[in-house]
């Protein structure tokens, strides 16, 4: 990096007793400068021309100095530094150390830099998005507060306990290494059956792939037409069922409805080359085969959650192709139907990633099938936000010895789940890759060719518009894939997981209700929405209602007599670990 040395910031001659001998860094910015280059080649492997980066190298300058500048006041008056927004560095600890905060300050602008750099390279977007993605993941590890010895809060807690928090420290991690995973909250506090996943029901069936279990009814009637949930099969399904009073499951019994879910198998080797056919035929039409024999009625009610609500709708599909509609209404939450822009995740897939998990995992595999671990996924998902998933516990579990508090949901993120490799290989081809699902006739499932369009019920779709999964403009699309004329959007405040499970109760967030016909793209529906206070489900319950036909009195016993109650719920498979 070159720059106009007449143009070069003076740098300032004082110094400040305790803080480190930096003047010659305001004096020679340029030297940092280019450690910045040579960092953004050993992140990008690239060494790409970049337009701005004149400009960048004057504010660069510019910035360092003014920084520097700053620092030295606040130490001539022996004052604190201002407070950052950024809550890594808001402590007091880095306002009061002279160096903490100017280490801190110097980083965040290496980490603007940076990812100015990121934004400005030439090439296609694919390219440019998995550099972002790149620099981003190593910004977010380079920061000063996850290193004990750059970490100010972390070295004041280990002298005011005289060690015991780094002894602590060292005990978590031990730990964590022996479960496997890091510890996102105190796991010991929860316990499937007991203080989640608490439901009344019953497990009325069970095959290689799945337990269905009917709830108790809450209410002496219930709708005719019982109610499906399909949770995805990447997480298990009690994140409907967390605790009794944020347990969409609850809510929808309460509301009068004769309830099912599928609750998916932790899948073992004696599953591994099951595929996506397997999990729509003998279990998704299973299930909905079953919920009608049980009920006797003739069409139900379903919901799909996330990867769940794209096994719906190929269920759907794949009976539409068959002629038959047993399926009253659909309710896809957080879904992908349309895959053609999948947000951050289109970074971890192309031809060759594909490829190699089909070597490995799918049928091309020397076992004709392995396990995707159900920690790789987690792992995956938990790096596309790395300071709140990632960081920020070993910050706090090692560095601090800190044990993080008990959260439910996050207890329920840490259960992860194995899959079938050649299930996920036919998944992560046909959608993220290829987006056969919605190309009509493209993918054949069940020896069926799918063509979305002939799902022709209605449908609910819900979104979260701070969803980094399925951003919500993605979900709008699944209104021109499916047939139906009658879907009703829902877009919700927060991400997705809790912008889902939002309930009524709490009076938290909010939602958005669009005009009663659908706009062609997702901005103009934005823009013609109209922002309520609170939660979706009171919405939902009322459209399920128009759905469920009329009140008859509801079951005295679970099941029926070809099907009787195996279990109480939660059952076995849920607390099947991965």
């Amino acid at each position: 990096m070159k720059t106009d040395a007449n143009s070069r910031p003076a740098a300032p001659a004082t110094t400040v007793p305790g803080m480190p001998n930096l003047a010659d860094l305001a004096q020679n910015a340029q030297a940092l400068g280019t450690a910045l280059g040579d960092a953004w080649k050993s992140v990008t492997g690239l060494n790409v021309p970049l337009p701005s980066v004149a400009k960048l190298q004057s504010d660069y300058l510019q910035q360092t100095t003014e920084l520097w500048n700053r620092t030295l006041a606040c130490g001539a008056q022996q004052t604190a530094a201002p407070r950052s927004s950024d809550r890594r560095f808001a402590g007091e600890a880095w306002m009061s150390n002279p160096a903490s905060a100017f280490a801190a300050q110097m980083y965040l602008l290496n980490a603007r830099t940076l990812m100015q750099m990121a934004e400005s390279i030439e090439g296609d977007e694919k390219t440019r998005q998995r550099i972002r993605f790149a620099v981003q993941q190593w910004v977010d590890a380079a920061s000063p507060s996850n290193y004990l010895a750059l970490n100010p809060e972390a070295q004041k807690k280990a002298l005011e306990s005289n060690g015991e928090s780094i002894a602590k420290g060292l005990q978590h991690l031990w730990q964590d290494i022996q479960q496997g995973h890091m510890s996102q909250t105190d796991e010991s506090v929860f316990e499937v059956g007991r203080n989640v996943a608490t439901s009344a029901g019953s497990v009325v069936f069970e095959n290689e792939l799945f337990q269905l279990i009917e709830y108790k009814p809450l209410t002496s009637k219930v709708y005719e037409r019982p109610m499906l949930f399909v949770p995805p099969c990447i997480n298990k399904y009690y994140i409907l069922d967390l605790q009794p009073e944020n347990s969409l499951i609850r809510y929808t019994v309460e509301q009068g409805h004769r309830v099912f879910v599928v609750s998916w198998r932790n899948a073992d080797d004696s599953v591994a080359q099951l595929g996506w056919d397997d999990y729509i035929e003998d279990a998704a039409i299973r299930a909905i085969g079953l919920v009608r024999e049980i009920s006797g009625s003739e069409q139900i009610n379903a919901l799909g959650f996330c990867v769940g609500g794209t096994i719906l709708a190929t269920t759907l599909a794949v009976l539409a192709a068959r002629g038959e509609r047993p399926v009253a209404s659909m309710t896809l939450l957080t879904t992908f139907l349309d895959f053609s822009d999948t947000g951050i995740l289109d970074v971890f897939v192309d031809e060759a990633t594909v490829q190699m998990r089909e070597m490995t995992l799918g049928p091309a595999s020397p076992n004709g099938g392995s396990l995707l671990k159900g920690q790789e996924l987690a792992s995956t998902f938990s790096f596309l936000r790395p300071n709140d998933l990632v960081w920020n516990y070993v910050v706090g579990n090692y560095l601090k010895g800190e044990t993080p508090p008990p959260f439910d949901l996050l207890y329920w993120n840490s259960d992860s789940t194995n899959l079938p490799g050649p299930m996920y290989c036919w998944y992560l081809r046909n959608t993220y890759l290829e987006n056969n699902l919605a190309k009509p006739g493209n993918a054949t499932v069940c020896g069926e060719k799918i063509d979305l369009r002939k799902i022709d019920v209605p449908a609910y779709v819900y979104a979260s518009r701070e969803d980094h999964i399925v951003p919500w403009e993605g979900a709008y699309r699944n209104i021109a894939t499916l047939g139906t004329k009658k879907t009703r959007f829902m877009l919700g405040a927060s991400g997705h997981i809790a912008g889902v499970i939002n309930p009524p109760a709490k009076g938290k967030r909010s939602h958005w209700i669009g005009p009663a016909t659908n706009p062609k793209t997702s901005a103009e529906w934005l823009e013609a929405a109209q922002e309520q206070p609170g939660s979706w489900w009171t919405d939902w319950s009322k459209w399920l209602a128009s759905h469920a036909g009329k009140q008859v009195a509801a079951p005295k016993t679970p099941g029926s007599r070809a099907h009787k109650a195996i279990e109480d719920a939660p059952g076995r498979y849920v607390k099947q670990k991965a």
